[in-house]
């Protein structure tokens, strides 16, 4: 046990030293430095890239490609609107006051930049495989991009482990401490369940998983979506309080009151910043993995779409719960993560209704991450082996998915958060350096509709 309990030590360590202000500031500043040189793109054309996504959904005539705008979108929206978007929101507000939510959302804007740039090289950069199918995303732009083979296979090893493990064991066990506190169901009952419905759809490959989260993905968003909004419509005299105090505490130390500690502003902007790049996986990697199987003929298309993903994700869905959590006045009340979210939600609706929302939406955010995952971890084994592993790897992530439902967890957790941070690395170094190549697509792109 002493033994275990060092190497976990030493890998917590590792996690907070890797994920310390350094990596934030690399991420935001990477968002930064494209939203600059695509001189704001995520703003002016915000309405046009939803437009893209939501109305016309896939081009007109032929594209290569195996999914379509929409289906992709979702297939990446599935891997990042998760357990973050309830409990690690919930988990700023608490430790670092209703500002960490402002900051939260600076993130998310920035991050659509780096989105689109991802989306961009993806598509530019992507390939076919043996059997027709498209493959892309940081392992391509890196080793054709930059001609750097040895940074392209680090990226896919570390993103080949963490789909084990922030991608597959931590979201089964989510899922089966959610059932068993809300349902009494037995955690190897919901992972056997899990493991049997995650290989009805991902042993069928992208086409199917697209299929699968353009459904699933916008009825679990919408239901949460409504679950909020009526908690805001019955606390709606508190909404312009709840604003003041987002921004007010964003630069302002938050003292202590009730349950809660109180917060310097460097403590609310580090937690609002982490929590936004976790939740919205922005300029780590993965989302691009999705972005290349999609049905397009140009690469700035589906980077339009794929930005909105930043934007529901951390924009829409983040602030939402982050507003029924300030405007219930649940944040002082000591608690944090999950617990804190569902007390919010329970005072804002009849009975303990609130806690049903909470454990159907976890329920719902995590088994969609897995999907996502799933798909994210089969491309990097592939780019590393081949695909003669694909299908040994589809009935392998299902037996972790098992597994994870009933076992402690610590060590994988902290294992898959270093991994999770060290991909960004790798991709942050080629959206910098191939930054240009975005830009140019871009212009080529807009001198075309003009």
């Amino acid at each position: 046990m002493g033994i275990d309990r060092t190497i976990l030590n030493l890998v917590q360590t590792a996690s907070e030293y890797i994920w310390g202000t350094p990596m934030l500031v690399l991420l935001v500043g990477t968002g930064i430095f494209l939203t600059i040189r695509l001189r704001g793109l995520q703003f002016h054309g915000l309405f046009h890239s939803l437009h893209l996504a939501f109305i016309q959904r896939k081009e007109d005539g032929a594209s290569e490609g195996d999914i379509t705008h929409f289906q992709a979108l979702m297939t990446a929206l599935s891997a990042t609107v998760g357990t973050g978007n309830i409990a690690g929101v919930a988990l700023a507000i608490a430790v670092g006051g209703p500002g960490a939510l402002f900051w939260m959302w600076v993130t998310g804007l920035f991050g659509m930049a780096t989105k689109y740039a991802e989306a961009v090289l993806a598509v530019k950069y992507r390939e076919r495989d043996d059997t027709g199918a498209m493959r892309g995303g940081p392992m391509y732009y890196i080793s054709k991009g930059l001609g750097w083979r040895w940074l392209s296979v680090v990226f896919a090893v570390l993103a080949s482990v963490a789909a084990f493990g922030i991608g597959n064991m931590v979201q089964s066990n989510s899922v089966a401490e959610a059932v068993l506190a809300t349902f009494g169901i037995e955690p190897w009952i919901s992972g056997l369940f899990l493991s049997l419905i995650t290989g009805c759809v991902i042993l069928g490959g992208i086409k199917t998983i697209g299929r699968v989260t353009s459904v699933l993905v916008p009825v679990m968003i919408v239901f949460y979506i409504l679950a909020a909004l009526f908690v805001l419509a019955t606390n709606f005299r508190a909404i312009p309080e709840t604003i003041s105090l987002v921004f007010t505490h964003a630069f302002a130390a938050t003292a202590a009151t009730g349950g809660f500690l109180g917060a310097l502003v460097k403590d609310t902007i580090r937690l609002g910043v982490s929590r936004g790049v976790f939740s919205n996986e922005s300029g780590l990697g993965s989302a691009p993995i999705a972005a290349a199987a999609a049905q397009t003929r140009n690469p700035v298309t589906q980077a339009l779409v794929s930005m909105t993903q930043t934007f529901i994700d951390t924009i829409v869905v983040c602030s939402l719960t982050g507003f029924v959590i300030l405007s219930t006045g649940m944040w002082t009340s000591g608690a944090t993560g999950a617990e804190l979210t569902t007390m919010a939600f329970n005072a804002g609706l009849p009975g303990n209704i609130g806690g049903i929302i909470v454990a159907v939406g976890l329920i719902l955010f995590a088994y969609s991450t897995m999907l996502g995952w799933s798909y994210y971890g089969e491309k990097s084994l592939e780019y590393l082996f081949g695909s003669k592993l694909i299908r040994p790897y589809r009935i392998l992530f299902c037996i972790a998915v098992l597994i994870g439902a009933y076992t402690k967890l610590d060590l994988v957790w902290a294992v898959a958060d270093v991994f999770n941070g060290l991909m960004a690395v790798p991709n942050l170094i080629a959206l910098l350096a191939l930054s240009g190549v975005v830009v140019a697509e871009t212009r080529q792109h807009y001198r075309k509709r003009v």
